[in-house]
């Protein structure tokens, strides 16, 4: 059996708990406690979120969050930001290349963060020109979400490596 896309005004979404959501279809189908994940978690923020049961078996797939009623919308946008907790980067404060691994001092959306990066060919990856993920070597993820938006000296720093 398929598994029914969700878009439009097609069904109500209510958030269950920090990550599950609830859906009611119009045509009185529910789909009870499943959990909203990414089909493509870095280049596809807002497209093709999968609905997983318990078994983490896909029961609905929502096309395209920007289609969702505000209320549905910002039930699963919640969800996600919990699953994907992933600090952005809002200013550089200092890089430092030591032993070949590259030391970020920076200021995030959670605080300041140190961290520390193994090889910044594989660990630091520039999505659609302007979008940065970062992976640390203890597998923590950071994310700067428009390079351009940076200020100078932060840009000034982060160019020299990416």
């Amino acid at each position: 059996m398929r598994s029914p896309y969700i878009e439009g005004d097609n069904a109500k979404i209510t958030r269950k708990d920090l990550t599950h959501v609830n859906v009611l279809m119009y045509d009185g189908q529910e789909i009870l406690d499943v959990e909203p994940r990414r089909l493509f978690p870095i280049s596809g923020l807002r497209k093709y979120i999968t609905l997983l049961d318990k078994d983490e078996k896909e029961v609905a797939i929502i096309r395209n969050l920007d289609s969702l009623m505000e209320e549905s919308k910002t039930a699963v946008e919640q969800c996600l930001d919990e699953y994907y907790l992933i600090p952005k980067i809002q200013k550089i404060y200092e890089i430092k290349e030591i032993s070949r691994n590259m030391n970020m001092y920076v200021l995030t959306d959670k605080g300041e963060r140190r961290f520390e990066i193994a090889n910044r060919h594989n660990d630091i990856k520039v999505i659609h020109g302007t979008r940065v993920l970062f992976r640390d070597i203890s597998d923590n993820r950071y994310e700067i979400e428009d390079a351009d938006k940076l200020d100078k000296s932060s840009k000034i720093r982060l160019g020299a490596y990416i």
